[in-house]
């Protein structure tokens, strides 16, 4: 051991550890200065660069003191040496260990390593980027909820008997697929996935258990926008645009836009249905509108008209539909109230937004109400995901332009020119588009997931 006149060496301070009767028993920084006569602050670098090379562990007690101990591998290859006996074949080497940590380090998966104590021992790089949380801090902690603010998706605690962790050290098998979310130290969250598996001597005791964990927020968000999509529902007055519709009609009307699609030359298709109104008023007030390029009536019964409006200037429709949303009812007067606009805007679109927008077209338009829906939207989404923007156009085209009713109220040559490709183009994009939409109808996982 080195005397007072000399700094100590490494081998000094591991002798400190060998000497206890449990040479993973946890030192102070300060205990192992006056067993090897040193300066503390000589003796904290020694201490510092032998946790580096692996022989040692440490973690923070507390705001200042900080404690070091043998790890359980590095403690019996001492004791092998002290006592003579052969060192077991199993125990890997310190180089052995130190390329172990390398690899774990260089991981892509988050990985924490916990004692049977719930001590976090080890954390790589890339948990330290997915918790927020300098190596040192992660392992100053425990596994415990206390340490943790975790929780389920119904943003209930996760409690320490539920834990994952537990349950390994508990029953001694490995437990996969857990997820939470977790508050990050700057208030952000994540979807974290996990998998937990016990280490084991001979003897079948758990020694540690190993927790990879995954960031997976992103596929989280994908999962719940496939199942359940939040919609704002917005109900709209505007004298300026109501009047030229009420003027035309004797009765209470409905004028409902069924599809908006948006076409290469930059203008867009606006498929409504009317009810109460005639066909031939309704074309007069659609000719006369100044954002109206071409007025096609597709279809006129005595239960209403069908129109397919090509507009080149931006309308409300258009503008509910550059937002991801939709217009719904563009006018609706039954008699029980003013007429009113009804559209659907995504949840995390401000209405402000819109009626600011929107008065660029109506200066007089105002928000009448406003609620928030969750509406299944998981076919429409997959399929859309699916096509490609034209192959998209074309079957809502041909779906809201009549082109599968019987008989037809508009032909391929038809839908094809509204949307300026040739009746080849067009027949290619829209047997793609059925193609897509019946794989994912009649085919449980679609053809990719097989």
């Amino acid at each position: 051991m080195g005397d007072s006149d000399s700094d100590p060496t490494g081998a000094d301070v591991l002798a400190v550890f060998d000497g206890v009767d449990d040479p993973r028993e946890p030192l102070a920084t300060s205990e192992v200065a006056d067993s090897v006569g040193g300066a503390h602050r000589t003796v904290y670098d020694a201490l510092d660069a032998l946790a580096e090379r692996g022989e040692l562990r440490s973690k923070r007690v507390g705001s200042q003191a900080r404690v070091w101990w043998r790890p359980r591998a590095a403690s019996d290859d001492a004791t092998s040496e002290h006592t003579g006996a052969d060192q077991p074949t199993h125990s890997p080497s310190l180089a052995d260990r130190n390329l172990i940590e390398q690899v774990l380090d260089a991981s892509p998966v988050s990985i924490v390593v916990v004692d049977p104590s719930g001590d976090i021992t080890f954390a790589n790089e890339r948990a330290e980027e997915t918790l927020g949380l300098e190596r040192a801090a992660i392992t100053s902690r425990t596994y415990r909820q206390p340490d943790w603010n975790i929780y389920y998706d119904d943003r209930t605690p996760i409690p320490d008997e539920d834990h994952p962790v537990t349950r390994v050290l508990e029953t001694g098998d490995p437990d996969y697929g857990f997820e939470h979310w977790i508050e990050l130290p700057d208030g952000t969250e994540r979807w974290l996935s996990s998998n937990s598996a016990p280490v084991t001597n001979d003897d079948g005791d758990i020694e540690y258990v190993v927790v990879g964990f995954e960031d997976a927020t992103p596929l989280k968000e994908r999962e719940d926008k496939l199942t359940s999509d939040k919609r704002r529902v917005v109900e709209l007055s505007s004298e300026g645009l109501f009047a030229p519709f009420l003027d035309a009609a004797d009765a209470p009307i409905r004028i409902d836009v069924d599809e908006v699609v948006t076409v290469t030359d930059g203008t867009a298709l606006q498929y409504v249905t009317a009810e109460g109104i005639s066909a031939t008023a309704l074309t007069d007030v659609f000719e006369g509108h100044v954002a109206v390029r071409d007025v096609r009536l597709l279809s006129s019964t005595e239960e209403g008209s069908r129109f397919e409006l090509r507009v080149d200037q931006l309308t409300v429709p258009l503008l509910f539909d550059r937002l991801g949303g939709k217009v719904t009812s563009l006018v609706r007067a039954t008699g029980d109230g003013p007429p009113t606009l009804t559209g659907e805007l995504p949840g995390d679109v401000d209405p402000g937004t819109v009626i600011r927008e929107a008065r660029q077209i109506h200066p007089d338009i105002e928000l009448v109400s406003q609620e928030l829906r969750y509406t299944p939207r998981l076919l429409s989404d997959i399929v859309e995901a699916k096509l490609t923007s034209r192959q998209f156009a074309a079957l809502r085209t041909a779906y809201y332009g009549g082109y599968f009713e019987t008989p037809r109220t508009s032909t391929g040559d038809e839908l094809a020119a509204q949307l300026d490709v040739t009746r080849q183009t067009f027949n290619q994009h829209l047997r793609k588009a059925e193609q897509a939409v019946f794989e994912q109808l009649f085919e449980a996982s679609g053809k990719e997931a097989r």
